[in-house]
């Protein structure tokens, strides 16, 4: 048998977007010898996952919280196999504070899986039978993620990989394939538990994009579980930037190279291959074309489509278009004295409010909060980060400021229900709009968080990071396993072993 020997040095990858999937995925491949160049269009790298500052203060832009820092976790294994170290973090413990409307007493979810237990038998009699199907089909779908299958699979290698982490185990999950969590609390006899489904609703609105009747249920199983030990979230010391800025180290040490404030204007494809990029430098204006044998997409599917214009597939462009809306986010961020906080005010909490207001889809906020020492602030000194979705559509078309300037007032009237806020202990404030996540991550209207994990969308009826234009693959929240950096992480690394497995 002939033996021919790749020389990898010589296979050129453009990698479009240098958020967390993008960095990931230029590193792991520079790591193993390709030729790797990064463009973005930001200032910074990181994208939903960067950070800013302001008067001494540091604000994570979007993501607030960590998963798969544990050994075995995602990032725990792309570290490793870069030879970083990983970033310093505190577990998150309560994962959340959920206060649900007209409660004082918030639902904690805990790290201890015991005391999660303790606190939601408390909290939602009668529920256990729900939680323990939710535990059996996470046990099970998390063995099975573990084995690195590729989903959706789109062609024989994608197929072999899906089979080969299969176990009898694993056949648990299937009866459950095309229900919702909607449909597990019915089977259960919880369906009329309004305040069960109340706090789902909450809890799935941050993974999932959607609620208990939309969510899939074998995905909802691992985003309600993943908080709990030996997996857990976690706080990373400094800021969120820490991560990126570590995957950069990675890349740039072993010849791949970041280029910021580069703009990907357009992905040429010839018989059906991709195999350049049309590139614009932001400070000089200068237009030029960039051959590559691999294009690794690290933006939205719609962003995706947009960039291929007429060489987009027909059926692709098309389901893309009947997606139901993504949602944006609005975002109020506050640097405030420390007399603002309450005392053992956890790092993570979420309200949902009973009155009428213009606060978000579900008229609820997540809150992130800073503790003393973790980075983000001066000494006595804190920071709020309050976030809540959004329709995008109204920002792009209403008067901006004017509702800017409502959904301000109206976050900081209901954040000052729990905090302190008063002239006096607000030292700055801003706040961001789907128009200002277009603006500085170039995401499709501003959309966070990828696609909505209905049945229809999630996992093996998702969107492929093969797509239909050979050497062009696609990694970030529109790809298995879905947003946050350990999902995005886990969609680079399936690229990169899946651009190894043509060679």
């Amino acid at each position: 048998m002939l033996n021919i020997s790749i020389d990898k040095s010589q296979t050129r990858i453009v990698v479009i977007g240098a958020g967390i999937g993008g960095l990931t995925a230029g590193a792991l491949l520079a790591r193993r010898g390709y030729s790797v160049l990064i463009l973005d269009q930001a200032l910074v790298p990181g994208g939903c996952a960067s950070t800013f500052k302001r008067q001494g203060f540091t604000f994570d832009v979007g993501a607030t919280q960590v998963a798969g820092l544990e050994p075995g976790g995602i990032h725990h294994r792309i570290f490793s196999e870069l030879a970083i170290d990983l970033p310093e973090a505190t577990p998150c413990d309560p994962a959340c504070a959920v206060y649900l409307p007209g409660e004082s007493t918030p639902i904690n979810v805990w790290r201890d899986p015991k005391k999660w237990q303790e606190e939601r038998q408390r909290q939602f009699p009668g529920s256990e039978p729900f939680w323990q199907l939710m535990a059996t089909l996470f046990n099970a779908s998390w063995e099975f993620q573990g084995r690195d299958p590729v989903l959706p699979p789109r062609n024989l290698w994608d197929l072999g990989q899906l089979i080969q982490a299969v176990r009898p185990s694993t056949f648990i999950t299937a009866p459950f394939t095309l229900f919702t969590v909607g449909d597990a609390l019915r089977l259960c006899g919880l369906g009329n538990d309004y305040r069960l489904r109340t706090f789902l609703d909450l809890q799935l609105k941050l993974y999932s994009q959607v609620n208990a009747d939309e969510t899939a249920l074998l995905y909802a199983a691992t985003a309600l579980s993943v908080s709990q030990l030996p997996q857990g979230l976690f706080h990373l010391q400094g800021s969120m930037q820490v991560l990126s800025d570590r995957l950069v180290q990675a890349l740039e040490r072993d010849g791949g190279k970041l280029s910021m404030r580069h703009t990907v204007e357009q992905i040429k494809v010839e018989n059906g291959k991709a195999t350049a990029v049309v590139i614009r430098n932001q400070k000089t204006g200068e237009v030029w074309t960039q051959t590559a044998d691999h294009i690794v997409a690290n933006v939205t599917v719609q962003n995706l489509t947009q960039l291929l214009g007429e060489q987009a597939t027909f059926g692709y462009k098309n389901r893309v278009e009947k997606l139901p809306q993504a949602s944006g986010a609005f975002v109020v961020y506050l640097g405030v004295d420390a007399s603002a906080i309450p005392l053992d005010c956890p790092p993570h909490l979420q309200f949902m409010y009973d009155a009428n207001g213009p606060i978000g889809e579900n008229n609820s906020l997540f809150v992130s909060v800073s503790h003393a020492g973790d980075g983000r602030a001066p000494d006595g000194k804190a920071t709020i980060i309050a976030s809540s979705f959004v329709d995008p559509a109204p920002w792009w078309h209403e008067d901006y400021e004017g509702l800017k300037q409502k959904y301000t007032q109206e976050a900081i009237a209901r954040l000052n229900q729990y905090f302190y806020l008063k002239p006096e202990t607000i030292i700055h404030q801003e706040a961001a709009t789907p128009r200002t996540f277009a603006r500085y991550t170039a995401r499709d209207r501003g959309i966070v968080g990828g696609i909505g994990q209905r049945i229809p969308t999630f996992g093996p009826f998702g969107f492929a990071n093969r797509t239909p234009i050979n050497h062009l693959w696609l990694v970030g929240d529109s790809t298995h396993p879905g947003e946050g950096t350990a999902g995005v992480s886990y969609s680079a690394l399936t690229v990169v072993r899946q651009i190894e497995a043509r060679g």
